[in-house]
């Protein structure tokens, strides 16, 4: 696909496996041809593998569901999101922390199973995820409290996100809103805060030096894993081009046009 394929870094194969999930899984509720394909062959040589994504509103067993639905099988112990990571962050920073969050299912259930104390009543923190709806009442108090001492957390940096309707204002938009009134910006965890991939990692025990990242996005993914020190493996079958790479300061390891040409090295 691109002369910018390379082997392996020394030979050696990949043990462990990040990826993306829009754009290189699935794309509109449909799996991306190939994608099936490489989670079972993951499954079956028993390799270690994650999938990430920025969006916090879903459990990772809500997101299997989802995922099931577009024909792909992944057990939920191999789905880690930003609200996990964000939840993990925290609880290796302040245990048994006061949070006040906005956010939905997927951020509030990580955070009170990793032992965090959810209220609105002089919290150490305040938590921004993703939210369907977000409430001007719950800003405005996010707002307040920043301003009183809390610190500010987002769990992502995405500006915008998608619909069937057009794109809908997503995290770090509103934590724009937020620094504006308060002069704060936000600790983002997830993609390309590198962090996102260190814990992904350190759940599932992998080592730098024998991970690789799949990814659509020069920005987020390839960056992120280029500063975690992964092989990298651009595809494109999401948002980038193969023109668009020319324009960034740095490069994949790996362009191909779908994980589908990933089977063939496995």
């Amino acid at each position: 696909m691109s002369e910018m394929n390379v082997t392996y870094r020394s030979g050696e194969d990949i043990e462990c496996w990040l990826t993306d999930m829009d754009g290189v899984l699935v794309h509109e509720n449909h799996a991306i041809p190939g994608a099936a394909e490489l989670i079972q062959r993951w499954v079956d040589t028993s390799r270690r593998f994650l999938v990430l994504t920025n969006n916090s509103i879903y459990t990772p067993r809500d997101l299997a569901a989802r995922l099931q639905t577009s024909g792909l099988s992944i057990p939920e112990e191999n789905i880690w999101t930003s609200a996990l990571a964000t939840a993990v962050f925290l609880k290796d920073q302040m245990p048994g922390a006061r949070i006040y969050v906005i956010g939905e299912a997927g951020l509030t259930t990580a955070l009170h199973e990793a032992g965090m104390i959810l209220t609105d009543q002089d919290p150490d923190y305040v938590v921004l995820g993703e939210t369907r709806t977000y409430s001007f009442n719950a800003i405005t108090t996010a707002i307040r409290l920043i301003l009183d001492g809390a610190r500010f957390i987002a769990t992502n940096p995405d500006a915008t996100g998608p619909s069937r309707d057009g794109v809908l204002p997503a995290t770090g938009a509103i934590a724009a809103l937020i620094t504006k009134a308060t002069g704060r910006e936000p600790y983002t965890v997830g993609k390309p805060n590198p962090m996102m991939f260190r814990s992904a990692m350190n759940q599932i025990d992998a080592h730098s030096e024998t991970t690789a990242m799949i990814g659509d996005r020069m920005d987020t993914d390839i960056i992120a894993g280029m500063e975690a020190g992964l092989h990298t493996v651009l595809v494109l079958s999401g948002i980038t081009r193969e023109e668009d790479i020319s324009a960034f300061p740095f490069r994949p390891n790996q362009v191909l046009g779908s994980v589908a040409e990933l089977l063939t090295q496995l």
